[in-house]
């Protein structure tokens, strides 16, 4: 029973976290951003929902180092994506496109999907070792957890109404 209940407290956690998130950037997109400190802060509590949820053996520790740095680098580097968006909002968006080149918006999302490409791709890599010394009942955890997290992910896009966090 205590097993369940942790499961449905972290489930809770995750899909809160998201959607708290979500309401902040959508109530702030050109107003007042989520501060680094605060963007560290929802990082460190992910991480630590999904390390708990696995509740790792001392034989699969040794694989969470990379896991977690992969997780922070990905989170890094969405943050600032996030922040040149704000950027973007504050000029408005016909001062952007009214001197744009074509092309070249083209080569700027092409490298920011190229980024988050090598990020997803070493996240990945990094969870391969540990993935498979996962037992059923962590896979099944690992699957819940994602599912909440990549929910939450989708309702925070969904709210805020506008670009995902790559186009200008």
């Amino acid at each position: 029973m205590t097993r369940n209940a942790a499961v449905a407290a972290i489930a809770f956690l995750v899909t809160t976290s998201s959607l708290a998130f979500a309401a902040e950037t959508s109530t702030t997109v050109g107003a007042a951003q989520p501060s680094a400190a605060d963007l560290k802060s929802l990082t460190d509590m992910r991480v630590g929902i999904v390390k708990a949820a696995l509740q790792l053996t001392p034989d699969q520790e040794k694989y969470w180092p990379a896991i977690e740095d992969a997780i922070r680098a990905r989170a890094k580097n969405r943050q600032a994506r996030l922040e040149r968006i704000a950027e973007l909002q504050e000029n408005g968006p016909m001062e952007v496109l009214g001197g744009s080149n074509p092309v070249e918006m083209m080569q700027r999302r092409a490298d920011r999907l190229i980024q988050r490409g090598t990020d997803l791709k070493k996240l990945s890599d990094a969870w391969e070792p540990l993935y498979k010394t996962l037992s059923d009942d962590q896979k099944r955890r690992m699957a819940f957890v994602s599912f909440a997290v990549m929910r939450g992910v989708r309702n925070a896009i969904e709210q805020r109404g506008g670009p995902d966090d790559e186009d200008e």
